[in-house]
């Protein structure tokens, strides 16, 4: 079941361009052309109740315009967006009380008191009975351990700890939906997985995430369905899976020579040279589409003496960039 329909999402912004200079100052004061930026132009797609939806593209490819009108922050210029059955922009009041946000670097916490005080703060702004706060604050303070650390002031919390924080704020009202913005940005790779894990846990439990980032491993880690925008358009729309076989079924493979070649091995074996490390180093993609992994390694093999070899699947940015370049 969809919980969220977006059809044909359009936002464009007015601006004025401005010259540089004395002359083209002042001439501005008067006189200003005006410049149309589409930030998001007829973007359509539906998200499953109780998935983890990647929702990625470049910087300023329209992804966090997306983002702030289906949190209900921004008006769209045209289309239609049914989450939860409500208009975001139109009905605000009541459908704030059933979505969460994670904005990984805008707080919610007050700087200056534990953020069990901010916790109370949100129990009376959303009117959450006691009985129930308390147990959710419960079982998502022990879900991150940070029994001890919500009575400490805010100020004084490591990032991991204060992004911890942030997701329990924003859980503390049951949220249906709950957007995240960059939750992981400049966390280490304990925090991240902590924070990884708390999303799994509470997706489990029947909440929908929409996550942005340009942490690519996050979407590996967490995302079963992944919509790509790039310049205000989608250009991808499906499973993770999917993904991963977008540009077909390359393989990156890395050799160690014997010695240093003297000929173009990309055109002897059918693969392109990604990069040359050192002289008796190197690495090759290959499209098994077109040459079987087993018939490329036999040709390899008779073609270069190697001491070493390693197959992987092509990364996830390799992907990510040959999708950007189209």
């Amino acid at each position: 079941m969809d919980i969220i329909k977006v059809e044909n999402l359009t936002k464009t912004y007015t601006t004025y361009k401005r010259g540089s200079g004395f002359r083209e100052t002042m001439k501005g004061l008067f006189v200003r052309e005006k410049i149309e930026v589409r930030a998001v132009d007829g973007v359509s797609f539906a998200v499953k109740k109780g998935s983890i939806c990647g929702l990625i593209g470049p910087n300023g490819a329209g992804k966090s315009t997306t983002i702030k009108i289906l949190c209900g922050a921004l008006y769209p210029t045209s289309g239609e967006i049914n989450s939860l059955g409500f208009s975001p922009y139109a009905d605000r009041k009541k459908y704030v009380r059933k979505i969460g946000a994670v904005f990984g670097q805008r707080s919610q916490l007050v700087w200056d008191i534990p953020p069990i005080d901010s916790f109370n703060m949100n129990r009376a702004i959303y009117a959450i009975p006691h009985a129930e706060y308390k147990n959710r604050l419960a079982h998502l303070s022990g879900l991150f351990e940070v029994e001890e650390v919500i009575q400490k002031p805010t100020r004084v919390l490591s990032l991991g700890e204060r992004m911890k924080c942030e997701f329990i704020m924003a859980m503390l009202h049951n949220p249906e939906i709950v957007f995240l913005d960059e939750p992981t940005i400049g966390l280490d790779i304990i925090a991240k997985t902590k924070i990884r894990e708390f999303i799994h846990s509470i997706n489990a439990e029947g909440t929908t995430f929409i996550l942005t980032t340009h942490d690519l491993e996050d979407v590996q880690q967490l995302a079963d369905h992944v919509i790509i925008i790039n310049h205000g358009t989608k250009v991808f729309d499906d499973s993770l899976t999917q993904l991963q076989h977008y540009v077909g079924e390359k393989k990156i493979i890395e050799l160690s020579l014997k010695s240093p070649l003297n000929f173009d091995i990309g055109k002897e074996i059918n693969a392109r040279v990604v990069k040359n490390p050192s002289p008796v180093e190197i690495v090759l993609e290959v499209d098994t589409e077109k040459t079987p992994i087993g018939q490329f390694i036999e040709t390899l093999s008779r073609k270069v003496h190697f001491t070493d070899i390693s197959i992987k699947a092509l990364p996830m940015e390799e992907i990510i960039a040959q999708i950007y370049s189209k």
